[in-house]
């Protein structure tokens, strides 16, 4: 048998949901993998742990409060990691139960500690999450190709994007693509519509018989948007790297694996100022726009495109802030976290 301590970590996604919860599980899975015997599930099942991680407040809300009813006492890292951090634990009594519970609190971001209730933040810890680096790729400079990534739903404001296509319709030097699952009927149905306008724009043959409406005589239809559904994280990847810019809309984020995936990469990022966004780029980045500001965004992208001094300034920027989110650095902070809780048993 071995004799390495025995440590749950709690996901409410796991591989098939192919988002950044799994992704995190799975980056520090195969860390701790080295000093702890480690399980990832769903629900802790009543097995003899030495030390629970959880992700998210509220869905791992049931397996944090049975961790915590046991005889004994075992130690708790609760992540937090989203939606949680900046919306559930204002209103959800299971998360904020969850908060209560928990010996340590890890988030993502420099500003995360400040949406804590005041109680909590002494038990706080931040950790940048961290991915490998690609190396810049070759870009043209005949057109700038923007990407967003986000699966679609209403955290991750797909109709801000929506809106600055139809906007930037006569702009056929910036072209948009966008990645992510359509988690989200309503969202996935405009989605497919901005889509086939964009066919019809084109004279498309494909879009034929698909439904959509012609757009005779409609200034709104944008020829260079596409929707490209969900990819593989490794496609998913690769297309960030060959991107002139990430463009990232959430209203809410912990700490995204986009944004960092992107400078990580040599691409900027455009970001919603928002505190997950903040807390990760920097204060002084010069590449935000505001929450659900369609406008500001074309604004942002039209200027990238016809100002490349603006497109470099973003690049530098994005390359002083990447080497925080080197594996190196994450691996240590968390061996260190679980490290101390362990001691303390």
């Amino acid at each position: 048998m071995s004799s390495k301590p025995r440590l749950c970590l709690v996901t409410p996604a796991l591989a098939s949901a192919n988002n950044g919860n799994w992704q995190t599980a799975s980056r520090w899975g195969r860390w701790l993998s080295v000093h702890y015997r480690v399980r990832l599930v769903e629900r802790w099942d009543g097995a003899s742990d030495d030390l629970m991680i959880a992700l998210h407040a509220r869905r791992s809300a049931s397996s944090i409060e049975a961790w915590c009813a046991q005889l004994v006492r075992r130690p708790l890292l609760l992540a937090l990691t989203g939606t949680d951090l900046y919306r559930d634990i204002t209103s959800d009594a299971a998360a904020q139960r969850s908060l209560d519970l928990a010996d340590r609190l890890l988030v993502l971001q420099d500003l995360a500690p400040r949406a804590l209730p005041a109680e909590h933040r002494g038990k706080a810890v931040v950790s940048f999450q961290s991915c490998s680096a690609w190396l810049p790729h070759q870009k043209t400079r005949r057109r700038l190709r923007a990407i967003a990534v986000g699966h679609l739903r209403d955290e991750k404001s797909p109709e801000t994007y929506f809106e600055a296509a139809r906007l930037l319709a006569g702009r056929d030097d910036i072209l948009l693509d966008h990645i992510g699952a359509g988690l989200d009927a309503g969202l996935a149905e405009q989605a497919r519509a901005l889509m086939a306008e964009s066919a019809h724009w084109r004279g498309d043959p494909s879009a034929r018989g698909q439904g959509a409406e012609s757009t005779r005589g409609r200034t709104a239809a944008q020829p260079h948007y596409r929707w490209l559904g969900a990819l593989p994280h490794a496609a998913t990847r690769a297309r960030i790297q060959r991107a002139h810019v990430l463009v990232h809309m959430s209203r809410m984020e912990g700490g995204a694996h986009v944004v960092m995936e992107a400078l990580r990469s040599g691409t900027p990022v455009l970001a919603s100022r928002v505190d997950g966004n903040v807390g990760m780029l920097g204060a002084g980045y010069r590449g935000y726009f505001e929450w659900g500001d369609a406008r500001g965004l074309v604004t942002l992208l039209e200027t990238l495109r016809d100002d490349p001094a603006m497109l470099a300034t973003l690049a530098g920027q994005g390359a002083q802030r990447a080497p925080l989110f080197d594996p190196i650095q994450e691996r240590r902070r968390l061996l260190d976290i679980v490290s101390s809780l362990m001691e303390k048993r």
